[in-house]
């Protein structure tokens, strides 16, 4: 993502977002754009009578938090509201943002959650060296790494994952809220309560 200049890229968080979406690609006419988007059904949500074109390079931020903020880029942005509502319930205190935008990267949005939480986790339905790899490197570039912010960034694992339901392929990737609220308490260092999970269904 990081080797085509000037282009756009952005991912879904569900059908509503992809509507918008679909009037910014419209919208665009001096660059090449994409917008990527996963199989299977949608969340539920209501969808606008009209798209709107969104600004270029700004994401969302869809909770506020102190301590743990969480950036979605795509699909995974129900699963991390989840997860955010696990943290709550463990007096973590968690923010929920949706990037939007892989290119161009929303760097305020990124130095905003990195200066004032204390665990930030980037979540992407790519694999490594995408959006999270990008984010990453701009916190690094602007020196936001060198103070004990803890970073961890989520991506399909390299392997083969077999053919299953999305829901069960999320989850054999490591991509579901279970797999976020291992990785804000292991960034912590914090263990799971034993026999403790989220519901699944």
């Amino acid at each position: 993502m990081g080797c085509l200049p000037g282009f756009v890229i952005m991912a879904a968080a569900d059908e509503a977002e992809l509507v918008h979406m679909v009037a910014t690609a419209v919208a665009i006419d001096d660059r090449p754009c994409a917008f990527r988007y996963p199989r299977g059904e949608g969340t539920g949500i209501a969808l606008p009578e009209r798209g709107e074109p969104l600004e270029i390079g700004r994401g969302r931020v869809v909770r506020e938090g102190t301590a743990v903020a969480i950036l979605s880029l795509g699909a995974r942005l129900g699963e991390a509201l989840k997860a955010a509502d696990e943290l709550a319930a463990r007096g973590l205190s968690t923010t929920v943002a949706d990037a939007r935008f892989c290119k161009p990267l929303d760097e305020d949005l990124v130095r905003r959650l990195a200066r004032e939480h204390e665990v930030l986790i980037t979540i992407e339905e790519g694999a490594i060296g995408g959006f999270g790899s990008h984010a990453l490197g701009h916190l690094a570039d602007a020196g936001l790494l060198d103070k004990g912010l803890k970073v961890r960034t989520m991506t399909l694992p390299d392997r083969f994952i077999d053919h299953d339901t999305p829901k069960a392929m999320y989850r054999a990737a490591g991509l579901d809220a279970e797999a976020i609220l291992e990785t804000v308490l292991g960034a912590l260092g914090r263990e799971r309560s034993p026999g403790a999970a989220l519901d699944r269904a």
